[in-house]
C-alpha cells in the first residue's frame, strides 16, 4: 500500500496509535540509541510506504547513520549536501516529493522518489541529527506525516 491510498484521516489515526505506542515503549529503560532504534522499528513495520526509516546523527560537525531499518546507507553525508543537511541547516522539517528535483540530493539508493526529513534536538534545544524517511513511491509525504513525525520525533 502507498501514502496515495491512506487518507489523511487513515494515516493520521496510525500515527496516533504508533504516538502511543513509542511514547509507552520509550518510558522502559534504554539509552538514547536504543530509544532511537525501537522508534525506527515501529515506524518502519507498520508504515508500509516507508523504504528507508533512520536517523542521521551530528558527529563532530558531520552527519553519520545512525539506528534504521531498510537497504544498507550512507554511512557518512556531504556536508551542506541533500535533504538532511537542508533539515538541519534550515531547522525545519524537508518534505519532498520528488528528490530527484532537490539540488544536491544524496541518493544513497536508487530506488528513493520522495523523502521527509525531521530535525531531531536535544534537551537544550540544539539540533543533533535527523530522522530521515524515504520511499519509494512520489509524493509520499505530506502535512499528516509532517506533523505527526515531529511529534514522534519530540519524544526522545
Amino acid at each position: 500500500m502507498n501514502s496515495q491510498r491512506l487518507t489523511s484521516e487513515k494515516k493520521a489515526g496510525r500515527y496516533e496509535r504508533m504516538y502511543k505506542q513509542i511514547q509507552d515503549l520509550l518510558k522502559k529503560p534504554g539509552n538514547d540509541i536504543s530509544r532511537m532504534a525501537t522508534m525506527v522499528a515501529v515506524l518502519s513495520h507498520k508504515m508500509e510506504y516507508f523504504f528507508w526509516t533512520g536517523f542521521y546523527l551530528l558527529d563532530n560537525g558531520e552527519l553519520i547513520v545512525g539506528p534504521y531499518q531498510g537497504p544498507v546507507a550512507c554511512q557518512l553525508l556531504q556536508k551542506n549536501t541533500g535533504v538532511c543537511w537542508a533539515a538541519i541547516n534550515e531547522r525545519a522539517t524537508q518534505v519532498v516529493p520528488d528528490v530527484h528535483q532537490f539540488p544536491g540530493h544524496i541518493a544513497c539508493d536508487s530506488r528513493s522518489n520522495s523523502e521527509i526529513a525531521v530535525p531531531l534536538y536535544n534537551a537544550k534545544g540544539e539540533i543533533v541529527g535527523v530522522l530521515d524517511v524515504d520511499s519509494k513511491d512520489f509524493n509520499s509525504f505530506d502535512e499528516t506525516d509532517r506533523i505527526w513525525l515531529e511529534k514522534i520525533v519530540a519524544l526522545l
